[in-house]
Parts: structure tokens; C-alpha cells; sequence
């Protein structure tokens, strides 16, 4: 590990926060709408002691962390069924205003939802003048996605095949399919990368890949840290509002307008049977709706031989980071190669939730990647789209 990056691991654990107080809330928002206009809408260590009921001070709900709804960055919300799955998955679209346009596929992360991606979709429809659609999703186990057995398996080939099993049921005429771009958040970014290869086999023109924060070496050097990062994490909250206070003041999402859209999301109502109810979480009104130590299981197989996967996809290649030092051996090798493209965020002010910190600087960056790299032109003429060899 560097020591720049050991430094920040350090500097990040002696800073963890106190557990937050909590909220009496008068059950407002207990059914917080996400509806856009008139569409449908091995578990790791126990967590660290809470304090007792008797110990936390109430106070009402903060208005400056109201939730959003996500009709304002988003045209459609839909639930696709995936029968093979077992799935019902909350997708969120924006389509291309031109029939024949593109469309950015976007994967969160593990813990998050689709609604991660809603400030950088508009800050994209903007830039790209909507000639470009975009297109969100919960994942398995996360957001509004529910299943009709358990899906409590979130190992990256189980992911991958939700995936590509999502885009096949949206477009299953291959020729009618729109080039595709996948962009992919931490977990996320592993099952783009994995599910590249997958769509081309099956016809998919696929554009380009683009990874957010997120490097192999990075993540297992990181690994030892995580389970004292998580004892941090509150287990539950007692509004909305204070769940979307706690990310913004922790520092773990610094743009509060993205907060108020993403967090709603990922937070359910302490009677929700989508999340087990705990000793640590029943005093709650609000739980997590994927608890991350839950997740532990998988982390083993989320990023192993990502780096070397990356480099290998026959698609453009675009690697967002918050900082330089966090790139290891084989993707400097390759940076240097020219193998893919980097660009480095640090000057922006973000953390590891790159696109929501800085949604229009993200969307700058993805807008000229899918210029430069949706089609070669050589004197008028076009002779290869990316991802045909």
C-alpha cells in the first residue's frame, strides 16, 4: 500500500464520526414518493454497541435535507421483470431525443441506488443536448428492486447476470439496440467490465466502459480497514432527513442536492421486510435498506483480476478517479502504454462518490468520452464503431 494512500486509510479512521443522534419523526415520510409523474413506479462482525434508547436526543427532522424526488432528474421510472430472474428491477430512463441516439448504462455501487446517478443524468441530458439517453437501475438486493425467492447472493457473476439479463429484456432485437456506453461505480465498475465482453458476444455495439473509483490493488489493501469503517455506520436513523444529513456531514456525499435524491433510496421503513430488523436496527424508524457488513460475503469476489479485465476489453476505455495515488502496478503499466484513458478528479474537491461530488464535471468528461470514442471518422468517412475489431 502507498503511503500517501495509508495515510488517508489512517486519517480517515481517527476522524470516523460519532454516532449521530436521532429523530422523533411524526411518520411523514414514512412513504416517501419516488414516482415520476404518471409512470409505475456469512455476514461479517457485529456491529459496535449502540447507545440505549434513553441516551439519544431527538430533534425534528433538518427541512435543508428534504428528500427529492427523482422526477426532476429522470423522464421515466419503470419496473422490468426479469422472470429468469426472479427479479422486478426499478429502472430509471431518460431516452435519447433522437430515434438511433445512444445511451449511457449507468451500475452503482454496493449499498447505493440507482438515484446515485440522478444529478450526473441531467448534468449529461444538458451537455449532450439529450442527444444521448441515459438509463439507472437498482441492482439485486438494493433500491426499489425486489425478487420473488432470495437474493441475498450478490457474488459479481450473479450481478453480471442481472446485468445482461436487464439489457436483453430492454432491447432483445440486437439490431435495434442503441450503442451502448456502461459506467460502473465501485462494484459496479466490476460488473460493467465483466458484462462488456458478455454483450458483445451476443451482437451489443458497446462504445466504451467507463470505471468510477475503483482499482483493484486499491480495494485489497483497503480490505483490513473495512469492517472498522463499517463499525462507524450508523444502523439505522429516525427520519429521512437524518439519514441524508449523515452522509453529507460525514463527507461521504458532498453535494447535498445529490444526497437529497440518492439517500431516500437506500433507506427503508424499520417494518420493511426487504431488510431483516436487528437488535441494533429495531429502534429505529428507518433501517438501511442493504446493510454493507451484509455484503462482506462477495467483497472477494468483486475485484480480483479487475485491472487485467479492463485492459483487456476490446471497447474504449475511460478509468475516473479521485485521486492519482490510486491506481496500482498494472494500471500505471497501462496508463503509461496508452491503454486506456485517465482522468484524475482530485482538483475538484470529491471523494470516492465521484459522480455525485461533481456531476457536471463527470458529465463533461463522459460527454467528450463518448464523442471521441462512439465512432472513428476518417475523412467523412465512418470505419469502425468502437467496439467492432
Amino acid at each position: 500500500m502507498s503511503s500517501l494512500y495509508r495515510s488517508a486509510i489512517s486519517a480517515r479512521i481517527a476522524r470516523l464520526p460519532q454516532l449521530p443522534s436521532s429523530d422523533e419523526d411524526d411518520d411523514r415520510n414514512s412513504d416517501i414518493a419516488d414516482g415520476i409523474g404518471e409512470l409505475s413506479t456469512g455476514m461479517g462482525p457485529p456491529p459496535l454497541p449502540r447507545p440505549s434508547t434513553s441516551t439519544r436526543q431527538p430533534k425534528p427532522p433538518n427541512p435543508e435535507f428534504e428528500p427529492l424526488s427523482p422526477a426532476s432528474y429522470f423522464s421515466q421510472a419503470l419496473q422490468i421483470s426479469l422472470p429468469t430472474r426472479a427479479l422486478d428491477v426499478r429502472v430509471y430512463y431518460t431516452p435519447p431525443k433522437y430515434d438511433g441516439g445512444g445511451l449511457i448504462v449507468f451500475h452503482h455501487g454496493a449499498g447505493y441506488a440507482g438515484t446515485s446517478f440522478a444529478c450526473l443524468a441531467k448534468e449529461i441530458g444538458e451537455v449532450m443536448r439529450d442527444n444521448v439517453g441515459v438509463l439507472a437501475f437498482d441492482a439485486r438486493r438494493h433500491g426499489k428492486t425486489t425478487s420473488s425467492q432470495s437474493d441475498d447472493d450478490l457474488s459479481i457473476n450473479v450481478l453480471v447476470e442481472d446485468f445482461c439479463a436487464l439489457l436483453q429484456t430492454i432491447y432483445p432485437d440486437v439490431e435495434a439496440a442503441p450503442n451502448l456506453m456502461l459506467v460502473g461505480h465501485s462494484m459496479g465498475g466490476s460488473v460493467c467490465v465483466r458484462a462488456c465482453p458478455i454483450l458483445q458476444q451476443h451482437k451489443y455495439n458497446i462504445a466504451g466502459v467507463a470505471v468510477l473509483d475503483v482499482v483493484e490493488g486499491e480495494f485489497l489493501e483497503a480490505l483490513p480497514h473495512m469492517h472498522t469503517i463499517l463499525n462507524s455506520r450508523p444502523e439505522g436513523f429516525d427520519s429521512v432527513e437524518e439519514a441524508v444529513e449523515w452522509h453529507v456531514n460525514t463527507g461521504l456525499i458532498r453535494n447535498p442536492a445529490s444526497a437529497r435524491v440518492s439517500i431516500p433510496s437506500i433507506v427503508v421503513p424499520a417494518d420493511s421486510p426487504l431488510t431483516p430488523s436487528t437488535r441494533a436496527n429495531m429502534e429505529f424508524k428507518y433501517k438501511w435498506r442493504t446493510p454493507l457488513r451484509s455484503t462482506a460475503p462477495y467483497w472477494d469476489s468483486w475485484f480480483p483480476s479487475l485491472s487485467s479485465l479492463f485492459l483487456g476489453l476490446r471497447s474504449a476505455r475511460l478509468l475516473v478517479l479521485a485521486g492519482a495515488e490510486r491506481l496500482d502496478t498494472t494500471l500505471m503499466v497501462g496508463q503509461m502504454q496508452g491503454k486506456f484513458w485517465l482522468e484524475v478528479m482530485a482538483g475538484s474537491g470529491v471523494g470516492h462518490l465521484v459522480h455525485e461530488d461533481d456531476p457536471t464535471k463527470l458529465a463533461e468528461i463522459l460527454a467528450d468520452f463518448w464523442r471521441r470514442n462512439e465512432r472513428i471518422v476518417v475523412r467523412g468517412n465512418v470505419i469502425k464503431a468502437v467496439g467492432e475489431v
